[in-house]
């Protein structure tokens, strides 16, 4: 079954313009992995230092398979410097 993750990002301050720059590359390569059917990332309008990332997963499993990659694992280590709070992801079904 089809799965989501939700993941938020605060920037520490003056941090927002890396923040920024970390999640274009990031998109573009996750958007051709095995299992992925959507990703995007999101900018607040009324706060400039909040960021999301939204994905849509084949399954657990193939998020899974992302999550141990070192590409996902060094991008998760250059964004955990730049946020003002733990790494904050939610996995999530689709309510039909």
């Amino acid at each position: 079954m089809n799965m989501a993750i939700f993941a938020r990002f605060h920037a520490l301050d003056g941090k927002e313009g890396a923040v920024a720059s970390e999640l274009p590359s990031t998109i573009a390569r996750v958007r051709h992995e095995p299992g992925c059917i959507s990703i995007e990332a999101y900018r607040s309008l009324r706060d400039p230092g909040l960021f999301w990332i939204h994905s849509r997963w084949l399954d657990e499993a193939a998020f899974d398979q992302h999550a141990a990659l070192p590409a996902t694992n060094d991008f998760v280590e250059r964004v955990q410097k730049l946020i003002d709070h733990p790494l904050d992801v939610t996995r999530a079904r689709i309510l039909q």
